[in-house]
């Protein structure tokens, strides 16, 4: 009888195999958490000048497991100086489960430089078949990429 050494092509294939499932596992999980189930991820993306005033941009998903027929919430922005500039409502309309959205705003008249902080006073619309009451503001979860504070 002859005794058979392992290939060592095979256990180099055989160890890639092994590498890349792991990898992949550990992207899923990653993925996973990153998400942040059952929470509303608003993200004030940008500010831009523009002909109207500043127009700004939000990076949002519904990740609570319902679809939010009309989302609206209160915006406040303060001034450098922490002052209160203006109180608006921004309609953020449908928001699908699982669906991440753009929407962008004209703000009339304002000027993207002289804005310190926009905060989430409200959420004044959160609306939706097996939406609990209050789950717009209570679940969201504000972040921002610009250099302007952001949050509720």
């Amino acid at each position: 009888m002859s005794s058979r050494l392992p290939c060592p092509r095979c256990n180099t294939v055989a160890s890639l195999a092994l590498a890349a499932a792991t990898f992949c596992a550990s992207v899923s999980s990653a993925s996973a958490e990153d998400a942040k189930p059952g929470t509303i991820n608003l993200e004030l993306n940008a500010l831009q000048d523009s002909d109207k005033g500043c127009r700004i941009a939000f990076v949002v998903e519904n990740g609570l497991e319902r679809d939010i027929g009309k989302a609206a919430y209160e915006i406040a922005l303060f001034d450098k100086e922490g002052m209160v500039e203006r109180l608006m409502v921004l309609d953020f309309q449908e928001l699908p489960a699982a669906k991440t959205k753009v929407r962008r705003f004209d703000l009339a008249d304002a000027k993207c430089g002289a804005i310190g902080r926009v905060l989430v006073n409200d959420a004044s619309a959160c609306d939706g078949d097996g939406i609990e009451a209050g789950a717009c503001i209570a679940r969201l979860n504000p972040t921002t990429r610009s250099s302007v504070a952001f949050g509720k």
